[in-house]
């Protein structure tokens, strides 16, 4: 049997369509190559959030082509879409695939296994705004939780971002296909379901007739057509009431918010084009905690943008500082072309935005810890996966609220959900005991 090897960069989307097309190809007979080598075709999903994410991307290239010398390769991506002339340089690559064929992958393999002339791009005519582009729901590691992509991506156009000129605008998969395909995802034995989108808060406002990720969300929750089910990233503005509501009188949805902060600095957030204030994104990370004290609260950091002056900076962290969040995803400034920001003045010196980035990230650190011993001592229900850690002791899970739980039990309760007391915390996990049967 023909074997393939992927290799995923940046954002759960991406992971998710990387999975779609891995999903594919195992259904119709491909295997997957042992550690990554010896493959009949090797497909890269770029990212080209950062600089940094770009090099990995052509790292990423190079590492298959080494691994896999004889194996047609394939990448697609972000990165792929912006910069097709930069990987046209990259010798070996048999094809480049823009974002519109991204979910016709699979089809473009089938068809042309052996490609005769490499390096030929598909699709050059930029993204498509004419409709939502889908993907099979994906597990991640067991048949216990599975990520849907309901939204492709971004109307924000931030200053700083190049998704939406990989992404394009946003576009949102109908209600009654995001109803069945969680149905089917239910039947099959998956008890999470989290929901991916770029700018997963502009759910449905392109749809006829127009819904949000709020009415969706209350659908889906009302049905009871699945167990758990999770948000991915949303934007300050879009966390409406209404969701906080959802989630604080449901048992179904998780008690997990992961919300993009980026600065806490009015006139940088002006700057970067964020449309709220660090008061607006204080009230709703204190609403959260008011009403749902055990949420899980994440928030994104971009550190060193232009005209980031020490005062700036401190707003941004003293205002985590205060704040009851969870944990951190810190990031360096970088400048992207097409974007307004990458001709901005007042450029931050390296030294100083890689010595910031340490500090907010100790913090996260502080914060992701107290979180963590907050738990100890408290009740929560952990869908266990199908793996166990790396000692082999423990049964290893992760909690509504987004602990990483490990428990002691039998082979039996894995893929199950699991009423579970945190007794301590060792390192990166918080560690239960089982205190309910199953009840999943």
């Amino acid at each position: 049997m023909p074997k393939f090897t992927t290799a995923t960069l940046g954002c759960k989307v991406n992971q998710c369509e990387s999975e779609s097309i891995a999903q594919c190809l195992a259904l119709s007979g491909w295997t997957h190559a042992r550690n990554g080598n010896c493959a009949d075709l090797c497909i890269i999903n770029t990212c080209t959030v950062t600089h940094k994410a770009s090099m990995q991307s052509r790292q990423a290239i190079r590492h298959a082509m080494r691994l896999n010398p004889a194996a047609q390769i394939i990448v697609t991506g972000c990165y792929a879409e912006t910069e097709p002339d930069e990987l046209k340089k990259i010798k070996g690559i048999h094809r480049i695939i823009g974002q519109n064929e991204k979910h016709r992958i699979f089809e473009i393999i089938k068809n042309e296994l052996n490609f005769e002339t490499p390096c030929s791009f598909v699709c050059k005519e930029g993204i498509s705004e004419n409709g939502f582009m889908p993907a099979p729901a994906v597990h991640s590691g067991s048949r216990s939780r599975a990520f849907l992509k309901i939204q492709d991506g971004c109307d924000a156009f931030c200053s700083y971002c190049i998704v939406p000129y990989t992404r394009g605008r946003s576009r949102s998969m109908p209600v009654e296909t995001v109803i069945k395909s969680i149905k089917n995802l239910g039947e099959a034995g998956y008890l999470e379901v989290v929901l991916c989108g770029i700018h997963l808060g502009r759910y449905g406002i392109d749809l006829t007739p127009g819904t949000s990720i709020s009415s969706i969300l209350g659908l889906i929750n009302g049905l009871k057509i699945i167990e758990r089910i999770r948000l991915s990233s949303i934007e300050p503005n879009e966390l409406s009431p209404e969701i906080i509501k959802l989630a604080e009188d449901s048992d179904s949805i998780c008690h997990h918010f992961h919300i993009p902060l980026q600065s806490g600095d009015d006139y940088l957030l002006s700057r970067m084009r964020r449309p709220y204030t660090r008061e607006f994104f204080k009230t709703i990370v204190k609403n959260i905690n008011e009403s749902i004290p055990d949420a899980s609260i994440g928030a994104d950091i971009l550190v060193g943008f232009p005209g980031e002056t020490d005062s700036a900076f401190e707003n941004t962290y003293s205002l985590i500082e205060e704040l009851p969040v969870s944990y951190l995803h810190v990031f360096p400034f970088s400048p992207r072309n097409k974007t307004p920001a990458n001709s901005f003045p007042e450029r931050i010196p390296a030294e100083i935005v890689k010595k910031r980035c340490a500090r907010m990230r100790r913090l996260g650190n502080l914060k992701k810890s107290f979180f963590y011993q907050k738990a100890v001592g408290k009740m929560v229900n952990v869908l266990v996966e199908d793996k166990r850690d790396a000692s082999n002791e423990f049964l290893k899970g992760t909690s509504s609220n987004y602990l990483s739980v490990l428990l002691h039990g039998e082979d039996g309760i894995k893929s199950k959900i699991v009423k579970a007391r945190i007794d301590r915390i060792a390192g990166n996990f918080a560690v239960g005991t089982i205190c309910s049967d199953i009840y999943t």
